[in-house]
């Protein structure tokens, strides 16, 4: 018969959820510096291109 799993606590849950929304703001804040670096010109990233782009053109 199937036995119903132990229900998450509420710290662990607001925990994970935390750790989520830290990782989220994280890659925003990196996207938005990306994003301006781009703008102002002084961006040193280089787009990287599929090969099989490169061929059809």
């Amino acid at each position: 018969m199937a036995v119903p799993k132990k229900k998450t606590s509420k710290t662990k849950r607001d925990q994970r959820k935390a750790n989520w929304k830290h990782q989220a703001a994280l890659e925003a804040q990196k996207a938005l510096s990306l994003g301006k670096s781009i703008l102002t010109g002084r961006s040193t990233f280089v787009y990287p291109q599929d090969e099989a782009e490169d061929e059809d053109e």
